[in-house]
């Protein structure tokens, strides 16, 4: 199973990005994705999910201003970040995992963002 994010960069406090995730091995299909930062010298934190169902949850700091979306078909899901802050520096990781037997849970490597002015 690979994950292989993209789309991190540099960018000014108010700029946008978008982040694009791709899995191979396992399908969404059935699945929760979600993408997770990690800043530094903090813990990793939930940013945003989707379910395969199409039903999105955020994390209140970036309710509003991110919106998660996926492609069944292209096993994809992308991150839109929009009037970004430098709090939302860090490393941005996707993952697809399963609540139900049989559980699993895979991590990308994660793409860096750095909101800078």
């Amino acid at each position: 199973v690979q994950l292989q994010a993209s789309g991190g960069g540099l960018v000014q406090p108010g700029g946008s990005l978008r982040l694009s995730c791709v899995a191979s091995g396992v399908a969404f299909s059935g699945n929760i994705m979600g993408w997770y930062r990690q800043a530094p010298g903090k813990q990793r934190e939930l940013v945003a999910t989707l379910t395969s169902g199409g039903t999105a949850n955020y994390a209140d700091s970036v309710q509003g201003r991110f919106t998660i979306s996926g492609n069944n078909y292209k096993n994809s899901i992308d991150l839109q970040m929009n009037n970004l802050e430098v709090g939302d520096t860090g490393v941005y990781f996707c993952r697809v995992f399963r609540r139900m037997t049989p559980q699993y849970s895979y991590w990308g490597q994660g793409t860096q963002v750095t909101v800078s002015s």
